[in-house]
């Protein structure tokens, strides 16, 4: 699932912490899809991206793969396959650390319910 994101855990007496990138040019962003909306299928050239849900519940699509996930879920998009998420009925917030050039005009479209193909 991590591919190039090196996922590091260590527990202290306090509890743990876990480290999602090290010395690495990444991006972060947390997604915050409205009640039963989706994103658009789509790719990237320059990206690959990790998720995962922190608050909510929906579908990642992800190549041919469909995961229900809820909270604590967590899945890895690699270059140039095709993805998109949907939220559930209360929403979906989602942690996005991305790998690699990022360029919000690296998005390559297949299907699009807001007509952006």
């Amino acid at each position: 699932m991590k591919e190039n994101l090196d996922i590091y855990q260590e527990e202290r007496p306090w509890g743990l912490f876990r480290r999602f990138t090290n010395n690495q040019i990444s991006t972060i962003k947390i997604i915050k899809v409205l009640p039963n909306e989706e994103l658009s299928l789509q790719s990237h050239k320059e990206r690959e991206e990790f998720w995962r849900v922190i608050k909510g519940d929906g579908i990642f699509e992800i190549g041919s793969k469909k995961y229900i996930v809820e909270e604590g879920s967590e899945q890895f998009v690699p270059v140039l396959t095709k993805h998109k998420m949907k939220s559930g009925m209360d929403g979906m917030e989602v942690l996005e650390i991305s790998l690699g050039e990022f360029d919000e005009n690296d998005i390559i479209r297949y299907e699009d319910k807001y007509g952006r193909v």
